[in-house]
């Protein structure tokens, strides 16, 4: 066979605010690849890379490398990764034959081998993956949305940290994203919370109320966050993807004993000193509160399995509800990324490639 193409996206330049599509993020064509020739190491594989996540997380990974940073940064000149599906067309590993669609971390790229994974790696950790059955019949961009990390994020945060009780409330900002939306879903449905939403536009809060049957839903960019949770009554649960002003108005309206789940700070992503001054941070002391920031991969080995057996199938029956805004082909990430950090997205954002 001869070579091919063998595109990627490359992260270029770290940018000084809102990434530049074409500058910092670079649509890359002049890599070639033949799929017959091309070395595999042992243990190793070659796959064709078939949807990719982009999730507002992977702004943090832009930033000057800091050892501080709970993530490592991409470096300019590296192809961009995140978690992703992918078809095995050459195995040197028995574990994962060839036909195999695996999950795990991949780069953004068309081609690519893979070498064997290093000892004690879990899903998400380099060169270890999860092959997808798809009994359920999911398109593999579900895989890499509701079905995969961001419906990890809202099950397993709910599972470990949310300590509900029927009846109580949560309030849920951004709640139109991938990651909020089902947790508003789960709230309902398997804790019997009431649930107050906030989201960026008026179609998006019709959506969470008509569609996710929210109790009540606002639009943040019109209504007054804190004055909303006051009408509500209070809340005994944030789940926060915002951050900022969003949080300060959260914890004034936390009753006593109320729980902060921190699951991203979006706010901060391209204004790291957004929001730094907290007026209602003595609640956490006057009301006993709890802060809890959570990382998805901290809770993979104990909720996974439990998660694989009931999401997905309630995804794929329509149990819970979820939308996906997809970009077709590589080259659309770099704008699609950028898109998705000003909220111009209708939907989880992934990648359809092959």
């Amino acid at each position: 066979m001869p070579s091919i193409s063998n595109p990627k996206v490359v992260f270029a330049s770290i940018p000084e605010a809102m990434p530049i599509p074409g500058k910092d993020l670079v649509y890359d064509v002049s890599e070639q690849i033949d799929l017959d020739t091309v070395e595999v190491p042992s243990s190793g594989l070659l796959v064709k890379l078939l949807s990719l996540s982009l999730d507002p997380y992977l702004r943090g990974k832009m930033h000057k490398p800091n050892p501080k940073n709970y993530t490592s940064s991409f470096h300019p000149g590296e192809t961009i990764y995140n978690f992703a599906v992918a078809e095995v067309l050459r195995s040197n590993d028995k574990t994962y034959p060839v036909g195999s669609n695996l999950y795990g971390i991949f780069k953004a790229q068309s081609y690519q081998v893979i070498a064997g994974p290093p000892a004690g790696a879990t899903v998400g950790d380099a060169g270890q993956f999860k092959i997808l059955d798809n009994t359920e019949g999911l398109d593999w961009t579900s895989w890499t949305g509701a079905a995969g990390m961001p419906g990890k994020t809202a099950f397993y945060g709910m599972r470990a940290l949310a300590k509900a009780k029927k009846g109580e409330s949560i309030f849920v900002s951004s709640a139109y994203g991938a990651v909020g939306a089902l947790v508003c879903q789960i709230a309902k449905s398997e804790y019997g919370l009431k649930v107050i939403a906030s989201a960026g536009s008026e179609e998006k809060v019709k959506y969470l109320r008509e569609e996710l049957g929210v109790d009540v839903a606002f639009n943040y960019k019109t209504e007054d966050t804190a004055e909303q949770l006051e009408k509500f009554g209070g809340i005994d649960i944030f789940w926060d993807g915002v951050g900022g002003s969003t949080l300060d108005a959260a914890l004034g309206a936390l009753k006593f004993g109320g729980r902060a789940i921190e699951c991203g700070m979006i706010s901060n992503y391209n204004n790291v000193a957004a929001g730094t001054n907290f007026k209602n941070f003595m609640k956490v002391i006057g009301s006993g509160l709890t802060i809890t920031g959570f990382l998805v991969f901290q809770y993979e080995k104990e909720y996974q399995e439990e998660f694989y057996k009931v999401f997905p199938a309630k995804l794929a029956s329509g149990e819970y509800k979820f939308r996906e805004h997809i970009i077709n082909g590589l080259e659309g990430i770099p704008q699609g990324f950028v898109d998705m950090l000003d909220g111009k997205n209708e939907g989880k954002v992934v990648v359809r490639v092959a």
